[in-house]
């Protein structure tokens, strides 16, 4: 049995790999390991399905912290705008939300799936679920095919690796395809959770006096044994039993890691700004106006409503307030000391949940040892990759999946273009 392009892994990228390339006339195979095909796009962006972001390019990679500069290249052949276009093409129709994200109108994933598998079987795709791939043969230059775990071979001159990384392993992201890589010569960097909540041996986080706490419109920072902001990102956030959660906390996520490694420590300090447009002066002098505007309220009264009420009787625990005392003898310095709280409120983190736990994988395939414009191995002709498989990551808000759509539809278009040219041949 043989196919001009066989795709590993039904994802995202695999799934767009599949028809990119069979849009090229390509004879193709689009093996998966499971019984259905988009188990991961089915749950992302909380089930609703986030299928892109729109902003320009620039802004775009940005958000991709991992390797994003390498996304150039594939963003030239299928950007963003060319998603929704597809998309669109394809009869879903999207909408907009903050921050540029790009949902279906049905705001269900089941939509997208659907979608995509139905584009898959009228492009006249071989589909073969329950199908694990044992490994990948190669001659001294190129593909020649693969071999499934039942021992069968199929031929193929080309071969699209779409398996994803480590994280969400449930959907079948188990990291099968790194030593297929390596075989091939291929370097596989550092594996490491990202877009993971962060855990922390906080006597208040341990004690649970926080828990499930929301925080709205803050600004968290993660900052250097050398008192340096290493990065900050504003959004929601919650506090858990182990830690810290939310969108702006996965987001810091990976800069905890990197951090604790590079300085070579068990902690680092996080600092959240309740009032990041507000200077601490700004937030003094509206604190001191409450307390003289009501200064036979207690303190506590007074005060309720400015920041969560949870987090404001925390606060008065901690800076040993007096709840019960009137506004007008409440001390410059201690108004000042519990303005510093909320302006930065520091704690230590000591690290995230697992790889495992986390929505994205960081490290993986060298982007070094890849063309960006074919997504083709520069080890093994006919070799191709996309999606979380790469050392490629962005944060959430539909930068990952954006990445996914990029480089399988770039890697299927030039195996099904380098397919079309054999028969040419």
């Amino acid at each position: 049995m043989s196919f001009d392009v066989i795709v590993i892994g039904g994802g995202p990228s695999g799934l767009m790999a599949s028809i990119a390339a069979a849009e090229q006339g390509a004879k193709v195979l689009l093996l998966d390991k499971g019984d259905k095909l988009g188990r991961k796009l089915a749950i992302s962006g909380g089930g609703r399905c986030n299928v892109t972001n729109r902003m320009e390019i620039n802004e775009l990679i940005a958000h991709i912290p991992g390797n994003g500069r390498f996304m150039h290249s594939p963003f030239s052949v299928f950007n963003n705008e060319d998603i929704i276009q597809f998309f669109e093409g394809l009869g879903i129709r999207l909408k907009e939300e903050d921050r540029g994200r790009m949902f279906p109108v049905s705001d269900k994933a089941t939509t997208v799936v659907e979608t995509l598998l139905r584009r898959v079987q009228q492009l006249g795709v071989t589909i073969q679920t329950n199908t694990a791939v044992k490994e990948i043969q190669y001659d001294t230059e190129k593909v020649i095919g693969v071999t499934l775990q039942s021992n069968k071979k199929i031929q193929a001159n080309n071969v699209i690796i779409a398996t994803g990384g480590k994280s969400v392993p449930h959907t079948g992201s188990t990291g099968d395809a790194y030593p297929w890589a390596e075989k091939a010569g291929h370097t596989i960097t550092e594996l490491y959770p990202t877009e993971v909540p962060i855990t922390s041996n906080e006597s208040f986080i341990k004690q649970k006096k926080l828990q499930g706490l929301s925080l709205r419109n803050i600004e968290l920072s993660v900052i250097s044994p050398k008192e340096k902001t290493i990065i900050s990102h504003d959004g929601d956030m919650i506090f858990t039993h182990f830690g810290i959660s939310g969108p702006a906390v996965l987001r810091c996520s990976q800069y905890v890691v990197k951090a604790l490694k590079k300085w070579n420590t068990n902690k680092i300090t996080m600092k959240i700004d309740h009032f990041p447009s507000q200077s601490s002066e700004e937030v003094f002098q509206e604190v001191r106006k409450l307390l003289t505007t009501e200064p036979k309220k207690t303190f506590k009264n007074v005060m309720k409503g400015f920041v969560p009420e949870r987090l404001l009787l925390f606060l008065i625990e901690k800076l040993n307030i007096d709840a019960n005392k009137p506004a007008s003898e409440i001390s410059n310095e201690l108004v000042r000391a519990f303005v510093q709280e909320v302006k930065e409120f520091r704690f230590s983190v000591n690290g995230t949940l697992s790889l495992e736990k986390a929505f994205v994988t960081g490290g993986g395939v060298s982007v070094k040892e890849i063309h960006p414009k074919t997504m083709e191995s520069k080890k093994k002709h006919g070799l191709f990759f996309c999606g979380e498989v790469l050392d490629i990551h962005g944060y959430t808000g539909g930068y990952n999946i954006t990445v996914a759509f990029s480089t399988g539809y770039t890697a299927g278009r030039a195996a099904g273009e380098k397919s079309k040219h054999v028969y040419e041949l």
